[in-house]
């Protein structure tokens, strides 16, 4: 596998919150997007994910608690945890999750 820009993918991404695969490490998908601003609606997952905040900052409401994650900073959410993205949220954010 080549090198992958991870910042130069996330910023030809058409729209914001739309996932792009970068990869795959074992049944794990490597996905990258820009955030940009706009809140997210609660979801919640069978299984958990690494938020990883390349630039910005990711503003989440994690089992009633807010966190903020910011450049440089992961967060875990665990499997069947209700989440959501409040607003405020920009920058680039890789997600790392069972596919």
């Amino acid at each position: 596998m080549d090198v992958v820009g991870i910042r130069n993918t996330a910023g030809d991404l058409p729209e914001a919150w739309n996932s792009r695969l970068l990869g795959r490490v074992g049944t794990a998908g490597v996905k990258v997007l820009r955030m940009d601003g706009r809140p997210l609606v609660s979801e919640s997952h069978d299984t958990a994910e690494a938020l990883l905040v390349l630039d910005g900052v990711l503003r989440l409401v994690a089992d009633g608690v807010d966190v903020d994650v910011r450049a440089g900073e992961m967060y875990v959410v665990r499997a069947g945890v209700e989440h959501a993205v409040r607003p405020g949220s920009r920058g680039t954010l890789v997600i790392v999750e069972q596919i």
